[in-house]
């Protein structure tokens, strides 16, 4: 298995869920990416442009949660793995949307999607 890079609890407002209020108020939105790829040319060279850039990751990831409206975190979590996966370096990568707020009316502590995508 490759190395990997793991960004964890990106917190982002965004519009998302079935029901209207849910687009009209929005919430936030907490984002875990895992990314799979060989580290041992950034490791090598020290060199930032080796590796998957993880503000820029945290960047992709947060313009999606606080763009377009989607209706289920499912599509959101696969925007961003299949965003994510176009870096021809990646072999894999994990992305877990968290809705903490969902509507749910009962007690609850999270509510995640996680996807998979692996280069094929």
């Amino acid at each position: 298995m490759p190395d990997r890079i793991t960004l964890t609890g990106l917190r982002v407002f965004g519009r998302h869920g079935v029901f209207e209020h849910e687009k009209r108020d929005g919430q936030e939105f907490v984002v875990d990416i895992v990314a799979w790829l060989d580290l041992a040319p950034a490791a090598a060279s020290d060199d930032l442009t080796q590796t998957l850039h993880y503000g820029e990751l945290a960047q992709l990831a947060a313009d999606i949660v606080g763009g377009e409206p989607y209706d289920l975190i499912e599509s959101v979590a696969g925007r961003i793995a299949d965003e994510v996966l176009e870096d021809a370096r990646l072999s894999a990568v994990e992305v877990t949307v968290h809705k903490p707020s969902a509507p749910i009316p009962l007690t609850f502590a999270d509510v995640a999607v996680t996807v998979h995508r692996e280069r094929a």
